[in-house]
Parts: structure tokens; C-alpha cells; sequence
């Protein structure tokens, strides 16, 4: 059973950046495909950016391309979510998650373990 913890989160102006970090625990980091996901005041939880086991694929959002980047550190078992250009609409709960499975997954359901997230807020 893998623990996800997200961190990083905080309170920064539009046009600022911020970098979120997502720390796993219990189990094996570099088989699982991990995802970034957002759930804004209101609203349903979406998808953000994806990273491959290895790290050799990424996949994001079109909201976002361009501004975020999507890494991952498999020896020290954390991922990352650096955020550049933001915006008062990037304003979010952010949740780091893992899937087993290859490529760049996009859906909620092919996740399987999820952090309990991390809030940014974006002030105009």
C-alpha cells in the first residue's frame, strides 16, 4: 500500500510560481505512473498533469501547458508539480496519485492510491 503526501502548497500572487511535491511511501515508487489532479472551490476534482514510471513521458492539460512542469525523482521516491504563470484559476486543492499501470494516465479511476492534497490560492 503506497502513502502519498503532498506539500508546497500556500498562498501567492498571479504571475508567481510555486512548486508542489508529492513524497511516497510504503511501496515500490518507480512502477507506478503518477498524476497530478485539482479540485477548484465548487467544483469536481480534473486532471492536470501525468508522468510516466520512468519518467520518459508526460502528459498535461491543456489549461496548463506551458506554465507547469511534471517531474519525478524515483530515488527519493517524490514527485513534482512545478507551477510558473499563475493564474487566479489555478486556485485549487491539488492531489498527487498513483497508478500502476504504463504511459501517461488521464483518468480518476485508473488511480489507485491518492494523497490527501495540498491547497494553493492564487490572489489577483
Amino acid at each position: 500500500h503506497v502513502q502519498l503526501v503532498e506539500s508546497g502548497g500556500g498562498l501567492v500572487q498571479t504571475g508567481h510560481s510555486l512548486t508542489l511535491s508529492c513524497a511516497a511511501s510504503g511501496g515500490s515508487f518507480d512502477v507506478y505512473a503518477m498524476g497530478w489532479f485539482r479540485q477548484a472551490p465548487g467544483k469536481e476534482r480534473k486532471f492536470v498533469a501525468s508522468i510516466s514510471f520512468n519518467g520518459d513521458r508526460t502528459y498535461y492539460t491543456d489549461s496548463v501547458k506551458g506554465r507547469f512542469t511534471i517531474s519525478r525523482d524515483n530515488a527519493r521516491n517524490t514527485v513534482f508539480l512545478q507551477m510558473s504563470s499563475l493564474k487566479p484559476e489555478d486556485t485549487a486543492v491539488y492531489y498527487c496519485a498513483a497508478a500502476d499501470m504504463y504511459g501517461t494516465p488521464t483518468a480518476q479511476n485508473e488511480y489507485v492510491y491518492w494523497g490527501q492534497g495540498t491547497r494553493v490560492t492564487v490572489s489577483s
